[in-house]
């Protein structure tokens, strides 16, 4: 499988710039937004003097307008086009970076600030991915994906240790430099991609007009819901178990293993999981979240770290395989298929942080341990896991050909339904 991704990797290097471009525009934007977003609730409860009940609310706004909001956004791009969605969404997060330093005399700018960065995201990642796709054949689509994903992960992992050196003693400074970033990729995006094609064909605006509702009633988008409401609760939940019983740095060296699996380990095994039947995948993925989170509540330090392996495993699977997945039932509208993905994860996050937050505090006053916990949301990842595998089959069924099902058992139906865009 290495040798299989190292030659991947080598056919990157041969692709047009605008591929190259976006690849790292998806690493600098995420760099440049985590250099200030992680910090958010400290400004806001230091500097605005806000209650932190009023933090939890205005954060949990922008994070539910930053991942839900992909749903509009990828109407937008379809309509519009892609190129000029992403210009825009980038000049909306410039404009709101711009403000964040405009916030350090005033600082109530912060919440306009944060609620422009959201929108922004919302507009851009549908429509970036959107312009992957788009642009490269069937074959190179699931390590395109991956990359991407890649990508993103990178921004996102190192743009908090950067700024965590400076943004306490000169946070300005910060904000100045996340604004460049994105005003430079906005001039990159402006002056680099090549303009929108013409209008898309009829077939496929009708087809967006008619898809409405049933388009988020397909599998791919309600097991990203469900993977989502597991998953989060090992990245909204794992802090408070691991810090106060080890130390801040383990819990952040945990963080980065995570990290570095999905980045490295997605696009190396990108074919396999294109590969994977559609079932199979959700069912593996689920097991992984499952067998996880039982090692975590054995609070030992090397079964948690395998756990965290584990869970990284099935966040591997299962993401890219939904995306990939979700892409057969509407290859003519990719950007609001990546929007409906999207409002799935916002969804399922959203309803894992309330589930969670009650959850972990009743058991730690009912059982005076908060390992049952882990073990509860285990439990829940076991049926969560089989409503989604019983769901998948009966709405795969249901769906007939435009599922992907026919496609992985007869070669030529994918050929036909998704032409090649390279």
């Amino acid at each position: 499988m290495a040798t299989a991704g190292i030659r991947r990797f080598e056919k990157f290097g041969q692709l047009p710039p605008r591929f190259r471009l976006l690849l790292v525009a998806s690493f600098l934007i995420p760099l440049g937004g985590f250099m200030v977003m992680p910090f958010m609730s400290f400004f806001l409860h230091a500097r605005l003097e806000m209650d932190l009940g009023t933090v939890g609310l205005i954060i949990a706004v922008a994070s539910f307008i930053q991942i839900s909001g992909g749903l509009v956004g990828g109407l937008v791009a379809d309509r519009f086009g892609l190129k000029r969605t992403m210009v825009l969404a980038l000049s909306i997060r410039t404009v709101g970076f711009l403000l964040f330093v405009a916030a350090i005399p005033v600082p109530v700018l912060s919440v306009p600030a944060l609620l422009l960065s959201s929108v922004g995201v919302a507009l851009y990642l549908p429509a970036n991915k959107a312009y992957v796709v788009r642009d490269c054949d069937e074959e190179r689509r699931p390590l395109f994906l991956s990359l991407s994903n890649s990508a993103l992960n990178g921004g996102m992992a190192l743009g908090p240790l950067i700024s965590g050196l400076f943004i306490m003693r000169a946070p300005i400074v910060v904000f100045a430099v996340a604004s460049g970033i994105f005003a430079g990729v906005t001039l990159l995006h402006l002056r680099a991609l090549p303009s929108d094609l013409g209008d898309r064909p009829e077939k496929a605006r009708t087809e967006q007009r008619s898809w409405g509702l049933k388009s988020l009633c397909i599998p791919p988008v309600i097991n990203a819901a469900l993977g989502f409401y597991i998953y989060m609760f090992f990245q909204n939940y794992m802090s408070v178990y691991v810090v106060g019983r080890y130390s801040p740095v383990v819990f952040s060296v945990l963080l980065l293993v995570n990290g570095v699996l999905v980045i490295v380990l997605q696009p190396l095994a990108a074919k396999r999981i294109d590969e994977l039947n559609y079932p199979a995948a959700i069912a593996l993925s689920f097991a992984l979240f499952a067998a996880g989170l039982v090692l975590i509540a054995s609070a030992g330090l090397f079964f948690v770290t395998v756990g965290v392996v584990l869970i990284s495993l099935g966040e591997v699977v299962l993401f890219l395989k939904n995306e990939l997945q979700a892409l057969k039932h509407s290859p003519d509208n990719p950007a609001s298929v990546f929007g409906n993905q999207r409002f799935a994860a916002g969804v399922g996050s959203f309803a894992s942080a309330a589930a969670g937050g009650w959850l972990y505090q009743s058991i730690v006053e009912s059982r005076g341990n908060d390992e049952y916990f882990w073990a509860y949301c285990a439990a829940q990842a076991v049926a969560v896991g089989l409503i989604a595998v019983a769901l998948t089959l009966l709405l795969g069924r249901r769906s007939g050909p435009e599922s992907g099902q026919s496609s992985e058992s007869d070669p030529t139906a994918a050929s036909e339904t998704e032409p090649s865009r390279a």
